[in-house]
């Protein structure tokens, strides 16, 4: 506890500690995620269980999250036909529309403000250039084949990743008033994990939809989103952080790579003005980034890194997950450690990283690859693996 006190019943974990960290959290570094909204619209712009060469059902859905200017979120959902129930989903947040992640021209354009480093988005708008421009990232048929189905979203639609200005989330929220749409003080991490939950929201009423096994993924800064979406929200049952690095899965305290003053003075709007006054001293946070991978317990989580990405501090992902060990222990179910006495080196001994190419750990998971940062059909065999793992091999496939 805060006051120093130790946590040593599950209970006391549930009813004390776990609220004080979502406290402390919310007032230190990503500031709150908003409120659900009093009403969401939910229009269906298509159903076509043609997808994939007749392998997979796509549903187009809108989501208006409430009245005037508020977030339009456009949800593509790719679900297997052949299948003995519900799939299990993977709920993924992209970087440039959904669009880009297939050629198929019936999935809309994105509405919303994009980045110009998104292909055929010129004067930050999608064009049909743009279209499938990342599909060699997002193994759509792989998934399928595994018996999962795949819903994504475009981080844009709930707030566009810009330090200037929110013309999405904040805008609304603002009714208007610029002194309460501050950029340095909106955490637009926050924000992005409020249309995760909108999300949710809708994806555990589809009855193509295993309620019960819905898996929060990113990468990167969306990694990092994904992991605060899931730790806030239950419903959300695994968490795939891909490469998250700095204010996501790496500790805030580490001494490689990227650090607090480094991300809040290149990315301000992602985080509070609480945060940024940390910068010269991360060390008097009151928590790290092991106490947000802990009020996900006991629901798994994988860390995936690789081995050239030091920015986001692979090391110092895998002491993170050491470090929330204990609370996944004393809920009784076996966190990094299980299977690590079969692991040579370092890592066996505490410190350092598993080797390169092993997935590690039990309900906390850690894989290292060779390679930068980014994320790849690779990597999907690895994120469907440790699924099967946790979930049981899929029987409907």
């Amino acid at each position: 506890m805060l006051d120093g006190r130790r946590v040593t019943t599950r209970a006391q974990w549930f009813d004390q500690r776990r609220p004080e960290l979502k406290a402390l959290f919310e007032h230190y570094m990503y500031g709150p995620i908003p409120p659900k909204p009093a009403q969401v619209a939910i229009k269906s712009l298509g159903e076509h269980h043609d997808f994939l060469d007749g392998k997979a059902t796509l549903k187009l859905i809108t989501l208006a999250t409430d009245s005037g200017n508020a977030p339009r979120i456009d949800l593509m959902l790719v679900v297997p036909n052949e299948r003995r129930g519900p799939a299990p989903v993977f709920l993924a947040m992209d970087f440039c529309g959904n669009h880009a992640l297939t050629f198929d021209s019936r999935v809309p354009l994105a509405r919303s403000w994009l980045g110009t480093h998104c292909k055929g988005c010129p004067q930050n708008i999608a064009t049909e250039a743009a279209r499938g421009s990342q599909v060699v990232d997002w193994p759509l048929a792989e998934i399928v084949r595994r018996g999962y189905a795949l819903a994504t979203f475009y981080s844009g639609d709930v707030d566009p990743d810009r330090s200037e200005v929110s013309t999405g989330l904040y805008a609304w929220l603002a009714g208007g008033d610029p002194a309460r749409n501050n950029p340095t003080n909106r955490g637009t991490i926050a924000a992005w994990a409020w249309g995760f939950h909108r999300c949710v929201d809708y994806l555990v009423t589809d009855r193509d939809i295993d309620p019960h096994r819905i898996a929060s993924l990113g990468h990167s800064r969306n990694g990092k989103t994904a992991l605060l979406a899931a730790a806030f929200d239950e419903r959300i049952a695994m968490v795939f952080p891909h490469q998250a690095g700095c204010g996501g899965t790496a500790p805030s305290r580490g001494k490689v790579g990227e650090s607090v003053q480094a991300i809040n003075e290149r990315f301000p709007h992602w985080f509070n003005a609480e945060f940024k006054k940390f910068n010269d001293a991360p060390e008097r946070l009151p928590f790290d980034q092991n106490c947000l991978v802990a009020l996900c317990a006991p629901r798994p989580i994988l860390f995936s890194a690789a081995q050239g990405d030091q920015w986001a501090n692979p090391a110092g992902q895998y002491q993170v997950l050491q470090a929330a060990d204990s609370v996944y222990r004393l809920l009784g179910v076996q966190g990094i450690n299980e299977g690590m006495e079969n692991v040579a080196g370092s890592a066996a001994r505490g410190s350092g990283s598993p080797p390169v190419g092993k997935l590690v750990g039990g309900r906390l998971g850690y894989y290292l690859r060779e390679g930068k940062h980014g994320m790849t059909a690779d990597d999907w065999q690895i994120f469907l693996d440790f699924a099967d793992k946790q979930w049981g091999k899929l029987q409907n496939r």
